[in-house]
């Protein structure tokens, strides 16, 4: 079966088609800048051939229409027509309480996403777009929704509500709701397969360290608390996100004239590394390289970032009563060698050791990076969350 995975954005259209015989990527690419004059197109085969050009799109249906074109292309494409795709898989960042799991997309699936836009205004239309985008496109030929939110609605109560009026969260759904579930749940899949156990066994904590950041307490294969909140802004420093702090800050910064627009742009847009670096960068190679010579706000901006993912390390080994295994992943997570063993020479009391060798080693590849004695492992692991809806596009639609 062959499965065309799409991430619809605000501004863009990521793609991956799949061949799920093998779980191959056959190419995959993007469609950036959409809705400016210069619109723009990136298609990579899996051999590493490029093609990047300008086009005309103007919306996801459009846009939908020249990645297909590309597919199909007679000269470097990699299936004959588009009749060849049997499924396509949608990234969905929010979907609520109703959601718990990948979806085949009927109208009242699409009401949810369009119920759950006040809850994630830049994302879901986008989302929902790309859908109707495959609908008008390809008639018949089944959608399949995978919510971000979806794998965290495992969380009791006591974790995902907020200490406000209960009736807050009854009438306006104001509670945690959590994000990047399915990367956190692709790799806890791996985890578990990579060690030879059954995720039901295992004590996970999941760190997905990049420009967004966040962790997940798992146990027995089910998620018990997470970092991010009602909206991805709570939980851990980010690139440019400023993660968890006193509410009074948003009163304060009311108080001094600000008004509701500027203080999301600057929570969302103009905090976390690049707030507190002042370097203009969002990028942790950046930060560490200026803290290796001597700037002091990157120093503080790292220092900030480790510690904050310690914190959340230590709190979920709480809640779990221990831990198995502690993974990174995400940009800076895989790649972070520096940034892993500053936030593991802080998990001394929890009997981690750091094998810094095999850490230095490791870059974008799984592995263990713990020494043989270290109480709890340490291991590296890529996410895949395009890989992860395309198999759950399969799984759904062999049902």
């Amino acid at each position: 079966m062959k499965v065309l995975v799409l991430n619809a954005g605000s501004s863009s259209m990521k793609f991956t088609l799949f061949s799920m015989g093998k779980e191959q990527v056959l190419a995959k690419g993007l469609v950036e800048r959409l809705g400016s004059d210069k619109p723009n197109l990136i298609y990579k085969r899996a051999d590493g051939y490029k093609v990047e050009e300008q086009i005309k799109a103007t919306n996801a249906v459009e846009a939908l229409q020249d990645i297909c074109a590309k597919l199909t292309d007679k000269s470097y494409g990699v299936i004959s027509d588009m009749s060849e795709i049997q499924a396509f898989g949608h990234r969905v960042v929010h979907g609520g309480e109703k959601v718990t799991a990948p979806v085949l997309v009927d109208e009242e699936i699409k009401k949810v996403i369009q119920d759950c836009i006040l809850l994630a205004p830049l994302h879901n239309p986008a989302n929902l777009a790309g859908i109707e985008a495959c609908e008008k496109n390809f008639a018949g030929v089944p959608n399949v929704a995978v919510f971000d939110t979806a794998f965290h609605q495992t969380m009791p109560a006591e974790a995902f509500l907020y200490a406000i009026p209960y009736e807050l969260y009854k009438e306006h759904g104001i509670r945690k709701y959590g994000f990047h579930g399915t990367s956190h749940r692709y790799v806890m899949n791996a985890t578990a397969e990579f060690l030879g156990k059954d995720a039901k066994d295992l004590k996970i904590i999941t760190c997905h360290l990049g420009n967004g950041c966040s962790m997940a307490a798992i146990e027995n294969g089910k998620v018990v608390d997470t970092t991010m909140g009602l909206t991805p802004l709570e939980g851990l420093m980010m690139g440019t996100r400023s993660g968890d702090l006193d509410p009074a800050v948003v009163l304060t910064l009311g108080s001094l004239g600000k008004s509701g627009k500027e203080i999301d742009k600057i929570l969302n847009k103009e905090s976390g590394l690049w707030g507190v670096s002042g370097l203009n960068t969002f990028d942790m190679r950046d930060i560490t390289a200026a803290e290796k010579d001597g700037h002091e706000r990157a120093t503080l901006a790292r220092k900030m970032f480790t510690r904050r993912v310690v914190k959340y390390i230590g709190s979920y080994y709480a809640v779990l009563g221990g831990a198995d295994v502690i993974v990174f992943t995400g940009g800076i997570g895989e790649f972070g060698n520096y940034i892993r063993e500053k936030v593991c020479e802080s998990l001394s009391a929890f009997g981690v050791e750091l094998d810094k060798e095999a850490n230095n080693e490791m870059f974008g590849k799984a592995g263990i990076i713990s020494t043989e004695n270290s109480k709890i492992k340490l291991l590296v692991m890529p996410t895949d969350e395009e890989l992860m809806i395309a198999r759950s596009v399969l799984s759904l639609v062999k049902k």
